[in-house]
């Protein structure tokens, strides 16, 4: 074998052996770096938590994290976008909604962290003080099963109805055993309560939704979860995925103080965080 052969033998392995390597690197690249560059995707609420995120999302772009937030406008399909894995994370619900959902439908998800309370008013459009409600009056509560139950546990707060004992936070119109004012109860999606305030006496409206509105949180005339921790809106994943790094890394920013003292700023009592 000559001289000149040799070499070209030579370069050829190092070729080989050089293209091995990048083809190497370049199939973990796909795994992993590929993946923590794309934007971490959070599903939420619109209207203030959904402003509340993209607040926490801008102070994470100036850490380097990209954050896309996807807005919906109801409560099933946010779960079901994390379900399909169409979202890394969502921010809408608290710990009694989110068991609910888990026992319905089967979910294998893990709540992060708390962020902040959000609690629920009675407001209505055509009276000032719950004295007067009128008998046989229509009123709304929200249709899903844990909102339903809180809604009407408000109901009894406000000394209007009576429900069965030991109904709870399962409860259900059908489990109204005293309406002294015969009040005709419908159920509505929550996020459609905020329009049902021009056609009803009361309802029970969360306050994200009113505000989202142009409503006044402060014209209630009735509220729970004030402080409550069992209602404090939960950062949720898939319990696969529970230990992204770009998920834990953006909640550590959202519940930093500056996310904390915008919150308190911009919507005062009515959002109450939790951290």
């Amino acid at each position: 074998m000559s001289s000149n052969t040799g070499a070209s033998y030579h370069r050829r392995g190092l070729l080989s052996a050089m293209m091995a390597s990048l083809l190497f690197a370049l199939g973990h690249a796909a795994v992993s770096p590929v993946r923590a560059a794309e934007p971490l995707k959070i599903g939420t609420s619109s209207g203030p938590i959904a402003e509340i995120v993209q607040f926490a999302a801008a102070r994470a772009k100036e850490q380097g994290l990209d954050v896309k937030i996807v807005e919906f406008s109801d409560w099933v399909t946010p779960n079901e976008a994390l379900q399909s894995g169409d979202i890394d994370a969502n921010l809408f619900q608290h710990i009694p909604f989110l068991n609910n959902a888990i026992e319905a439908r089967g979910y294998n998800f893990s709540p992060i962290a708390p962020t902040y309370v959000l609690p629920v008013g009675l407001y209505s459009k055509k009276i000032a003080k719950l004295e007067e409600v009128r008998p046989g009056s229509t009123v709304a509560v929200a249709s899903d099963p844990v909102n339903e139950a809180r809604g009407l546990l408000l109901f009894e707060k406000a000394g209007l109805i009576k429900l069965r004992e030991g109904a709870g936070e399962k409860a259900n119109v059908r489990d109204i055993v005293e309406n002294p004012k015969k009040l005709k109860f419908l159920e509505i999606e929550a996020p459609q309560l905020p329009r049902a305030l021009d056609d009803v006496e009361l309802a029970q409206v969360s306050i994200s939704y009113l505000i989202a509105s142009g409503g006044n949180p402060e014209s209630l005339l009735a509220e729970d979860g004030f402080g409550d921790p069992r209602y404090a809106l939960q950062f949720v994943a898939r319990t696969d995925r529970k230990d992204d790094p770009r998920l834990l890394r953006f909640v550590s920013i959202y519940r930093s103080q500056e996310v904390k003292d915008y919150i308190t700023k911009k919507y005062g009592r009515f959002f109450v965080p939790v951290w």
